[in-house]
C-alpha cells in the first residue's frame, strides 16, 4: 500500500473515497494503520464500531502523508510478530478489511491493480464463509456463486450497485439482503472501477 501513494503529492490525502463517502484517502489510510495499532495497544473497546474506527481517523489528523507512511511501516513491523498468533477467522477478517480499503483507495486515485492478489483470495474466502454461515437459505446459497476473486469481494462489500451486481449474474436483491446484515451499504449509482 505504501508504494501506491508514496510518490504521490501530499494533496492525494485530500481526495474523497467514493466507497467510503465520508472519508478522504487520509482517513482510510488512518483507519488501515489504526487497526493494527489498536491491536498492539490492546485498545479493543468498541472494536469494529463506527466510534472505534473514528478514533483511529481522529488520532492521525495532524500527520502528513509521509508521517503516516512511516507510522504504517513501524506498526506493521511490530504487528508481524502477532500475525501467526491471530486465529481464524479474525486474521482473515483483518486481511479482508485491509484489502477492501486498499482497493477503495486505488479506485479513488485511479490506480487499479493487484486484483489477483493473495489478499483478495483471503478476502473472498472470508466473505464466502460469512455467507455460508448465514441462516437465510437464499443468502446461504450465494456462497457457491461462480463469481470469483475481485468481483466477488467487491460485490458483497457494498462496492457495486444493484445494477452492477445483476450484470454479474448475481441475484441483486439477495446480495442486498446479505449486505444489510453488514456495516456496508450498496451504492445507489454504479461506481466504475
Amino acid at each position: 500500500m505504501s508504494k501506491l501513494i508514496e510518490d504521490e503529492p501530499e494533496s492525494i490525502t485530500c481526495v474523497m473515497v467514493p466507497h467510503c463517502p465520508k472519508w478522504t484517502v487520509k482517513c482510510v489510510l488512518s483507519h488501515m494503520i489504526g487497526v493494527p495499532e489498536d491491536v498492539l495497544l490492546g485498545q479493543m473497546d468498541g472494536v469494529t464500531t463506527e466510534a472505534w474506527t473514528q478514533r483511529q481517523v481522529d488520532r492521525h489528523t495532524e500527520q502528513s502523508k509521509n508521517e503516516l507512511l512511516a507510522i504504517w511501516s513501524d506498526t506493521f513491523e511490530n504487528f508481524k510478530a502477532l500475525l501467526l498468533k491471530i486465529p481464524q477467522p479474525t486474521i482473515s477478517q483483518f486481511v479482508f478489511d485491509q484489502v477492501t480499503h486498499e482497493h477503495d483507495i486505488r479506485h479513488a486515485i485511479s490506480q487499479p491493480g493487484a486484483r489477483d492478489s493473495r489478499a483478495i483470495a483471503v478476502a473472498e474466502g472470508f466473505v464466502r464463509d460469512l455467507i455460508a454461515r448465514n441462516p437465510d437459505p437464499e443468502i446461504n446459497a450465494l456462497a457457491d456463486s461462480p463469481i470469483i476473486g475481485f468481483d466477488f469481494v467487491r460485490s458483497f462489500t457494498g462496492r457495486r450497485s444493484k445494477a452492477q451486481i445483476a450484470e454479474l449474474g448475481l441475484p441483486a436483491e439477495t446480495v442486498a439482503a446479505f449486505i444489510r446484515t453488514s456495516p456496508f451499504d450498496i451504492p445507489v449509482e454504479s461506481v466504475s472501477e
